[in-house]
């Protein structure tokens, strides 16, 4: 398989009270605060249509993430069988890509508070899609 590069860009930053992965639960409804989602200028236009209740998907790039690990203990627990993890939902991944399902809480500007989201202070946030 030919390795063909690709490039994100980030279109804004999480900005939480949570700010290290070991302070983060692992799922945002396992205690996850608020957070404002702080967007680019550039791109602030496209949040045109938004609204305080819509349910979205926030896809971060997991910044502290580890992208050399392929195989690991689910949620860090030694007596789970080892796992690969594209069947988990561990942040150390080759691409890690964050899904995190929120709701719009309050619009302010460029910014969106959304919650809960387990997401750290200073996450890229790579793109934005309605749930369906």
């Amino acid at each position: 398989m030919s390795e063909t590069r690709y490039e994100i860009k980030p279109i804004g930053v999480i900005r939480s009270e949570l700010s290290s992965r070991e302070d983060a639960p692992r799922q945002g409804n396992e205690g996850a605060p608020d957070a404002w989602v702080e967007m680019n200028s550039a791109v602030s236009k496209g949040l045109q249509g938004m609204t305080v209740g819509c349910e979205i998907i926030v896809i971060t790039w997991f910044h502290k993430s580890h992208r050399d690990i392929l195989t690991l203990h689910p949620r860090g627990d030694r007596n789970r069988p080892i796992t690969g993890v594209f069947s988990t939902r561990s942040p150390d991944r080759p691409n890690p890509l964050g899904l995190h399902q929120v709701t719009v809480l309050e619009i302010s500007g460029n910014k969106l508070k959304v919650g809960p989201i387990e997401a750290i202070d200073g996450t890229p946030v790579v793109d934005i899609k309605p749930l369906l």
